[in-house]
């Protein structure tokens, strides 16, 4: 009998990650084929067999525009997804999400310092022939870099998790309020290119930045994976996992690390993305009824990327030159879903 329930739960599991990874597919194929310019599904296929959809407009709007942007919102939304996941289940926090700390304002500082300091406009730039985007996204790595370096320190010295999440919160704190300094202080274009990176963007990477971008986000994902055994121990309390001889220090550091790295990445090429890492993991266990990380890690980044798609999409406005902020999207649709999570639960613990 309990042979017999266990490949029926083991079916059931592999016919559920198969039908995601299909809704995935079919997302990505949606996403590519709208936007201001609609492209028909005959052509989709043709550029996806022969490399040319029979268009010139349409191959370089497919190979330059579209499908980096969807790769791009593919990793984005499983590295965010994944990222809130850990810091949930690390810090039992239900409102925990991948930028809770600090890493996120710290790129921030680092992106408001290049950008008020005058490096964005100046001539240093073409002076050295580094392009604008690698600026920021080399000043965003070196500000959250910095802050995952004082976290990392703190981590190994503090045993207790809530001071540890304290103490992210006053860095993300003390990171806003030195940029509401330099804004204050800086020219009115200057205030306007930093707005417009904290908005967010999923389409700005080219394929060039793309060959940094997925290497790194994969080995966060595959280190995900990897952890999720001392996650499944923490999920009733770091006294219960030393029980089962988890070494809490350890696991949290690479815990730490590994939530950084993804968060950090993603946002020193897209800018900060609110909500999705937050909500995404409330969302996954509400729909699929699982705290196993060995099930859930996986889940989350498989949903997290086809929900991302569909923010995208969304924010693509199809048909029209416009597109939203993704930022925007993600929040208008993340805190409705908070919110209802509270009204309707009232204690988000149930989770844990």
């Amino acid at each position: 009998m309990i042979s017999q329930f266990l490949e029926e739960s083991k079916s059931k599991w592999k016919k559920l990650f198969l039908i995601l990874t299909g809704l995935l597919f079919l997302f990505l194929i949606i996403s590519v084929s709208l936007g201001s310019v609609s492209i028909s599904p005959e052509g989709l296929a043709q550029y996806l067999i022969s490399g040319t959809a029979g268009s010139d407009s349409w191959d370089m709007i497919l190979s330059n525009f579209r499908f980096p942007k969807a790769i791009t919102a593919i990793l984005v939304g499983a590295a965010l997804s994944v990222s809130g996941l850990q810091m949930q289940t690390l810090f039992r926090n239900p409102l925990a999400g991948p930028y809770v700390l600090g890493i996120s304002s710290g790129a921030g500082l680092g992106v408001a310092i290049a950008i008020f300091l005058g490096f964005y406009f100046g001539g240093i730039l073409d002076m050295s022939g580094i392009g604008r985007s690698w600026l920021l996204v080399v000043a965003a790595a070196i500000g959250s870099g910095m802050v995952l370096g004082i976290i990392s320190l703190a981590a190994t010295k503090i045993k207790d998790s809530v001071t540890l999440l304290i103490i992210g919160l006053m860095f993300g704190a003390a990171s806003g309020a030195l940029v509401s300094i330099l804004q204050f202080f800086s020219q009115a274009e200057n205030i306007q290119a930093y707005v417009i990176w904290s908005f967010g963007s999923l389409g700005s990477l080219s394929w060039n930045e793309l060959s940094i971008f997925i290497p790194i986000i994969f080995i966060g994902l595959i280190s995900s994976i990897l952890l999720s055994k001392p996650l499944n121990a923490l999920l009733l309390g770091e006294n219960y996992a030393i029980s089962l001889g988890v070494n809490i220090k350890k696991n949290r550091l690479l815990i730490i690390l590994n939530t950084a790295v993804l968060a950090g990445t993603v946002t020193a090429f897209c800018g900060p993305i609110a909500f999705f890492g937050i909500a995404l993991p409330h969302l996954t266990r509400m729909l699929f009824n699982t705290t196993n990380h060995l099930l859930l890690t996986p889940l989350v980044m498989i949903f997290g990327a086809t929900l991302m798609l569909i923010f995208d999409t969304i924010a693509q406005l199809p048909g029209m030159e416009a597109t939203l902020p993704i930022n925007s999207v993600t929040a208008l649709f993340g805190a409705p879903f908070v919110i209802y999570l509270l009204i309707r639960k009232r204690n988000l613990n149930y989770t844990y």
